[in-house]
């Protein structure tokens, strides 16, 4: 069992990261799928096999109380349909903390119910908010589930320009979702979830 991460240093390496991605030039990426509430993209990730996505979107409400519904506490678990558990493992600070939480089957269950641990940190990030993640190799697997892994993953969260009271959100999301699993089944499956989480998240600002 992996020792828990020095939360600064990973916090800082994992902003860094992100930044990073937030600069990737727009024709490196290809539409995944497109809604009403979001445009998704993909280009392969350099930290695995599978593809690093790219979704955004604009939300109808302020900077702070969007990263509040989306980053680890007790909002999260009221709209977001995937998620079906969330504790807080550690908190280091007040931005800063590890959680456990799994995820609902998916595809008819063609995707197993899965279980990451991740170290999340949230912090100022120009005129809004970064709110990130990386899975750690901590505690013991539940029976029932595989374990997934998040690769660098996060969300800038920034009010618009001409219309404060309004936000746009952009994801950058890498998951090994593991186990046995056709890769087209797993791109489906991401691609609809990113689109999905817009639409879930907005209905939930509304309520």
């Amino acid at each position: 069992m992996a020792v828990l991460p020095d939360a600064d240093s990973l916090a800082t390496k994992l902003k860094n990261t992100l930044i990073q991605y937030y600069s990737i030039e727009d024709d490196e990426w290809r539409i995944a799928k497109k809604t009403k509430d979001a445009t998704v993209w993909r280009k392969p990730s350099e930290e695995f096999s599978g593809y690093l996505y790219k979704a955004q979107g604009v939300i109808e409400d302020l900077t702070n109380r969007v990263v509040d519904h989306i980053r680890p506490g007790p909002y999260r678990l009221d709209w977001d349909s995937l998620m079906t558990t969330m504790d807080i493992v550690e908190e280091f600070e007040e931005n800063c903390c590890v959680m456990r939480y799994t995820t609902a089957g998916q595809l008819w269950n063609i995707i197993a119910p899965r279980e990451f641990v991740d170290f999340s940190y949230t912090t100022d990030y120009e005129e809004g908010l970064l709110t990130c993640g990386i899975s750690l190799d901590y505690g013991e697997v539940r029976p029932s589930f595989v374990r997934g892994f998040n690769h660098p993953c996060g969300w800038f969260c920034v009010p618009l320009k001409d219309n404060p009271d309004q936000s746009l959100l952009t994801g950058f999301i890498q998951t090994e979702l593991r186990g046995m699993l056709p890769q087209t089944a797993v791109d489906t499956a991401m691609a609809s979830t990113l689109a999905n989480f817009y639409s879930d998240l907005q209905k939930a600002l509304k309520a």
